[in-house]
């Protein structure tokens, strides 16, 4: 194994995972940190975990343990994937987890780069922008558990770490791989624990990728995955056949959403207006013990269409507001994790095989209610979001994080199935 990635969300880890097959990297998907003994033929494995919005000693628990065996299997460089809005609160997680993991490597000093220009991520003077607004303007300020409310990287990585941040701004990025390697050199002599770095189109990220090859620790979004898996080109031998063991195949499918996301309500909306759909009752999820069986029955009654059918709990900020209001965020969260968790083990219980899924949160507790351990990453449905196939089975995920993907995503989803 060349590469291992640890990822902080389901959908994360396979927005990284669908890059680094893009790029002719065998990867494998691991759901959970192994206890056992696991036979992997890959160049890249990604474990994911849900350590974004736990307690920071629970994740980085979870993420030292996870490096710890990916060290174990002989990987050679390591790699923090976090969102690329970089979702977190002022105390963490991505912080206190990139110290955890440089003490664990006795390493001293990283990258931070959560650029991904392709789903209009970017990064000017160290300042993080969503389809060319400032973070803390975008629809992030709203995020009901990671709200971010300030776009300056230097401040939010200072607030919850313990060492000092550094930049690297585009202008020096743009003089090339030497320069920047030289500027990762003096920051690091100077005491600057992490390196803040711009990235706002392709070609910076690649310049980083070469700029961070003698790194032992990256951290950032799915957006340096090219650049990084690029360095490793001529030690991988079957390029060409990196994406095909993750390719659905043609069968009963179901849409399940619980992102808020803006762009997820702009799916949702686009694809209900096409398919059937069903809207996800929160009061009846807490209050009505057989609620999932009626959600359950009406799925049955409509997987013979076109088009698969959706049950959504997306909603647009208000109505989530007035939900939380009457239930309590945390209530409502959970009842509808649960649901959703219950309702994937019977729909694969009555032989659905395929599932798409929007949401970080939710795509987590479906694989996991699913019993999926481990995935071969498919071809991309859209940047970031590739199918993904069991290494067990015949179940083929799409996990969406909440903000990826064009309006038209569900139906373009379905859209890749062979027989």
């Amino acid at each position: 194994m060349l590469l291992g990635v640890i990822a902080d969300d389901f959908t994360g880890a396979t927005d990284i995972a669908g890059f680094l097959v893009e790029n002719g990297m065998r990867t494998i998907q691991l759901n959970s940190t192994p206890t056992t003994q696991v036979d992997i033929d890959a160049d890249a494995v990604v474990i994911s975990l849900k350590s974004r919005s736990c307690p920071a000693e629970e994740a980085i628990e979870a993420s030292v343990a996870a490096l710890q065996w990916l060290q174990q299997q002989g990987c050679q460089q390591f790699y923090f994937k976090y969102c690329s809005t970089f979702d977190s609160t002022r105390e963490g997680n991505i912080g206190p987890v990139t110290d955890a993991l440089l003490d664990t490597l006795g390493e001293d000093f990283t990258i931070v780069c959560p650029a991904l220009p392709v789903n209009g991520r970017t990064v000017f003077n160290g300042h993080l922008f969503v389809m060319g607004e400032l973070l803390s303007d975008s629809g992030m300020r709203n995020h009901p558990v990671t709200p971010m409310t300030d776009s300056s990287l230097t401040r939010l990585m200072d607030a919850q770490s313990r060492g000092e941040s550094g930049l690297v701004n585009y202008q020096v990025i743009e003089q090339g791989a030497e320069q920047v390697t030289s500027l990762f050199g003096e920051l690091s002599q100077a005491g600057t624990r992490y390196a803040i770095v711009d990235a706002f189109n392709q070609a910076h990220l690649e310049t980083l990728g070469k700029a961070a090859k003698s790194l032992k620790l990256v951290t950032g979004g799915s957006g340096l995955a090219t650049g990084i898996a690029k360095n490793w080109a001529e030690y991988l031998s079957d390029q060409s056949s990196a994406k095909a063991a993750g390719k659905p195949q043609k069968a009963k499918t179901v849409v399940l959403s619980g992102s808020c996301s803006v762009m997820t309500n702009q799916q949702v909306a686009n694809y209900a207006a096409k398919a059937p759909h069903l809207v996800l009752d929160v009061k009846a999820c807490l209050e009505q013990d057989d609620y999932c069986e009626q959600v359950f029955q009406w799925v049955l009654n409509n997987l013979d269409g076109t088009l698969a059918p959706m049950v959504y709990a997306t909603a647009e900020p208000e109505v989530l507001k007035n939900i939380q209001a009457q239930y309590g965020a945390q209530a409502s969260s959970h009842a509808v994790e649960q649901f959703f968790s219950k309702l994937a083990h019977q729909l694969k219980e009555s032989g659905v095989q395929n599932f798409i899924v929007a949401g970080g949160e939710t795509s987590g507790v479906v694989t996991q209610s699913l019993n999926v351990e481990g995935f071969h990453i498919g071809p991309q449905i859209s940047p970031g979001v590739p199918w993904v196939k069991a290494i067990d089975s015949e179940l083929s995920l799409a996990l969406k994080s909440g903000n990826f993907g064009n309006e038209n995503f569900f139906e373009t989803a379905q859209g890749f199935y062979h027989d």
